[in-house]
This record gives C-alpha cells, sequence and structure tokens, in this order.
C-alpha cells in the first residue's frame, strides 16, 4: 500500500471524524456549570469562559505535568481562570498559562486549543484534520432574535455518523415512509457552494399526541448544511402562518457514538390564520415559548424514528439507487471535501484514495453549483 493511506474496511466512511465546525455546549449551561467536561471528536476537552464571556475550548490536560483539568479532578475557574487541581497554574481563555502560585508562569505555555464560534447562545469549535486551522466559517450573521422565543436544545447520544444523519436533508423518499409525511416536493433544485449545500422542500404533516390527530400542517422548510456538524433549517408553516427555526448538530463522540442535539426557536403568533387549539387562551407573550416547547417535542419524535434506523444502518459507499435517489450521490460528492485525505478502502485499491483539498496557503474559491 503506497505509503500515506489508510486501509479501513470496506463499506466503512472514511473518518468518524470528518473536518468542521461541531457543537460543543450552550451558552446557558456553561453559565450555570462555569467548567464543562466531554468526550468531543475522540478528544476528553473542557470548556469555560472568561469574565467578558470569551470561551476557550482545550484539550483537558495540563502541559505542566498532565493533571486532568476537569470538575472531576478538581480543576475550576477562579476569576475567569481554568486552574490547574495539581499545581495550580492558571490559563486565560487563550489558552496561555498567565499565573503559578509559587513562579513566573512558563513562557509560552499553551493549552491545546481549538477555534471556538458562537450563534444564538450555541458554541461550536473546530476541528481540522491533522490540526489545520478553519477552512472555512459558519454564517457569520446572527438571525434577528427580535419576536423570536429563546432557544431549547434536545440531545440524543448514538452510534452514529454525521455524515449518514446529514444525508436525510436530501432523502425525501423517508419523510413519506418513516414520518409519514404527505405532499413531499421539491422546492427548487438543491445548491452547492463550497462548504454549504441548500435543501429547500415543501411538506404536509398531521401531529398526533396519543395517536389523536393534534393538529395538521403545511410546511416549507429550507436547510442551509455547512460541513457535517452544523445545518440550519428555516420552516415557515402556511395554513396557520408561524415560523419555527431549528438547529440540527451532530457531534461525534468518540468514534463510534454521536450526540445529536436539536435547538429550536419559534416566532411570536400575532394573528393566525386559524387558531391551535387552546392557542387563543395563552397571553400572546406564552404563544411562541409553549409552541416552542410542543415543535421541539415533535422534532425530537422524529428524530428518535431517524435513531432506529441510523443506529443499526450499515455503510452503503456504492449504493443501488432508484429514480428517487438522484440527491444522494450529489450529497456524497459535496461531503468529499470534509476528508482532505481519504483513504484507500479495502478491495477498492483501483480507485483513487486521495482527495486532497487546498490547504490554507494555497486557497482556491469554490463556485456556487445547481444540481
Amino acid at each position: 500500500m503506497p505509503a500515506g493511506r489508510t486501509e479501513v474496511a470496506k463499506g466503512a466512511l472514511p473518518s468518524p471524524f470528518p473536518e468542521g465546525w461541531y457543537f460543543v455546549a450552550s451558552r446557558q449551561s456553561l453559565e450555570k456549570t462555569k467548567l464543562i467536561q466531554k468526550t468531543w471528536m475522540g478528544e476528553n476537552i473542557v470548556i469555560w469562559s472568561d469574565e467578558s464571556g470569551n470561551v476557550c475550548v482545550a484539550e483537558a490536560y495540563c502541559p505542566h505535568l498532565g493533571s486532568n483539568l476537569g470538575p472531576a479532578a478538581g480543576g475550576c475557574v477562579r476569576d475567569g481562570r481554568l486552574v490547574c487541581p495539581f499545581h495550580g497554574f492558571e490559563y486565560n481563555a487563550d489558552g496561555y498559562c498567565v499565573d503559578t502560585p509559587y513562579a513566573p508562569a512558563p513562557p509560552d505555555m499553551r493549552l491545546r486549543v481549538f477555534e471556538t464560534t458562537e450563534m444564538v447562545g450555541l458554541i461550536f469549535a473546530w476541528w481540522g484534520i491533522g490540526g489545520r486551522a478553519p477552512q472555512w466559517s459558519l454564517p457569520a450573521e446572527t438571525p434577528d432574535q427580535t419576536g423570536w422565543s429563546g432557544t431549547r436544545i434536545w440531545t440524543h447520544r448514538f452510534p452514529g455518523h454525521p455524515q449518514e444523519t446529514t444525508e436525510n436533508a436530501v432523502d425525501m423518499a423517508h419523510l413519506r415512509y418513516v414520518h409519514g409525511y404527505d405532499s413531499v416536493g421539491r422546492v427548487e433544485t438543491i445548491k452547492v457552494d463550497g462548504p454549504r449545500f441548500e435543501s429547500n422542500f415543501d411538506f404536509a404533516t398531521t401531529r398526533r399526541i396519543a395517536g389523536v390527530p393534534f393538529i395538521s400542517l403545511d410546511l416549507t422548510a429550507q436547510a442551509d448544511i455547512f460541513g457535517l456538524g452544523y445545518s440550519y433549517v428555516d420552516v415557515r408553516e402556511h395554513s396557520i402562518g408561524f415560523d419555527i427555526r431549528l438547529w440540527i448538530m451532530a457531534t461525534p463522540v468518540d468514534g463510534t457514538n454521536i450526540d445529536m442535539s436539536v435547538a429550536s426557536q419559534v416566532r411570536e403568533i400575532r394573528n393566525p390564520k386559524r387558531w391551535l387549539p387552546g392557542l387563543g387562551f395563552l397571553p400572546r407573550k406564552l404563544r411562541a415559548p409553549i409552541m416552542n416547547r410542543i415543535a421541539l417535542y415533535f422534532q425530537s419524535r422524529d428524530v428518535l424514528q431517524d435513531v432506529t434506523i441510523w443506529s443499526r444502518k450499515k455503510s452503503r459507499l456504492q449504493p443501488i439507487l432508484s429514480r428517487s435517489d438522484g440527491e444522494i450521490m450529489a450529497f456524497r460528492a459535496y461531503c468529499a471535501q470534509f476528508y482532505p485525505e481519504t483513504p484507500v478502502a479495502v478491495g477498492d485499491g483501483h480507485r483513487s484514495a486521495t482527495n486532497r483539498q487546498p490547504t490554507a496557503m494555497e486557497p482556491t474559491p469554490a463556485q456556487p453549483t445547481t444540481i
């Protein structure tokens, strides 16, 4: 086998950790606990913020003598600095050691840190293949919050891969068969512009509670996907006249499991075209928060229907497709950019194994395409 190639099992996806931006924590949970430790992208990390609100995501081991910096080992945040439980070394939100109890801080001592970005209280960190710097950014503009409810988050862990969960954005057939949606149809062709993938579609659904029809909805969704860990979905309901925002965030944990987190917001419902059961009895300021709870409940129920399949499926790199599956291979072609060095699959040695992407030193602007 040529040097630089990694052999993987035939049928397996190239890496459980594709390059991109992945969810680490909410601002609300960070403010509550001060210091969070978790396994993320196969790494043991800690998350904290300084007194100005600047967030640091770093490897959870002190570069001094290797102590675990998490709260279970005694690590803590004091005056906005992460304090090592072993010798009291203090680190600022840039990851630098800035003080010790008994000597000047060692020059240039720094934690291994991951670059972060934040949107509507959702904190993401960049995972680069080989530790390389971010190759692209999430949307810079935060959606307007005027008239919108707060953000609610639901998370579920299961065995899976973020490429296979994100592929649902183009799998129109499963919306009918798994979730029972009606009138599923593509609004316009999918668009690809570098790391951005856009998918727009219509659908209708009747939501049930305890088997009893609760409400019928006529919806249009626009999904903006940036890599395999971030999908932003704008949903417009036409028969009542309300709007939902969803962030679908698939985050690899340890190479086997992923955390699927769904965050949601609902716009304030002022003059509905028709009334939902009980909505008219609520004060206006409570309508959006309560509708957000309902929306997240139904969305999480849809995800759990998918989890039953995702957690048990086998990857098919060369699937046998029907005419209704035309966009799946286009989506997989888009995904290739998140595996800068693609391993060769066992039994597929006649195929090219390298899908090299430009490095930060050799940028190649992507041209928008419509598929």
